[in-house]
């Protein structure tokens, strides 16, 4: 732990030659192929995680850019066809009143996504050069990355609930537009990018001296 505004050497327990299992978390001696506990293999390290990370990642990006430009919502009446993207769709709210939901949703399907896209850059960058973010801080961030991406669904569960429940045969109908579907995949794309990264890897250049990277 950082005491004092001191940063004393960190002993992993891979200098201590023990490695972790990172299905169950039951330690072994370092060398260990295989958990005896859950029969999972033991890796030291994940050397092709960053690569994964960045295709995931990139991917996700792909899918983020028409999420935001098709229809989110289709709204069909007896006299009209409204087709309504995200952002459109929170600024069709606030004209209705309803400033607290457009905030929200602009924030779970506009703020997060994003912010989740330069936090997972970010530590995928600092792990190979060194950063002058504490390992603590960017170890706080994976965790947040990882816990709020549960939460990223929340324009589809909006979508499916209204089309569930408004549908009036003709006076009325919600559909989910094209949008819908790269959104999810979109935050299926990042989760699965956070999940690959290897957070041991943040660890890995305390012993670097200062300017140096992860492969000198």
């Amino acid at each position: 732990m950082e005491i004092a505004g001191q940063n004393p050497d960190i002993i992993s327990a891979r200098d201590l030659g023990l490695v972790a299992c990172n299905r169950c978390a039951k330690v072994w001696p370092a060398g260990t192929q295989t958990c005896a506990r859950c029969g999972s293999r033991i890796v030291a390290r994940d050397t092709k995680s960053l690569q994964r990370v960045w295709a995931l990642w990139l991917v996700g990006l792909m899918c983020y850019v028409p999420a935001n430009v098709y229809p989110m919502l289709r709204t069909r009446t007896l006299l009209s066809v409204q087709e309504d993207t995200i952002v459109g769709g929170a600024i069709e709210l606030v004209h209705h009143g309803a400033i607290g939901i457009a905030i929200i949703i602009l924030v779970a399907s506009v703020v997060i996504p994003l912010a989740k896209f330069m936090a997972i850059a970010f530590l995928a960058i600092s792990v190979t050069r060194v950063s002058t973010v504490s390992k603590h801080q960017r170890q706080r961030l994976y965790e947040v990355v990882e816990y709020i991406g549960r939460w990223s669904m929340i324009d589809i569960f909006v979508v499916a609930i209204l089309s569930s429940l408004v549908q009036l045969n003709t006076l009325a109908a919600i559909n989910p537009g094209r949008a819908s579907l790269f959104f999810a995949l979109s935050v299926i794309f990042t989760m699965l990018s956070a999940q690959a990264f290897d957070s041991r890897m943040i660890w890995d250049l305390q012993t670097k001296p200062e300017g140096s990277s992860a492969n000198d």
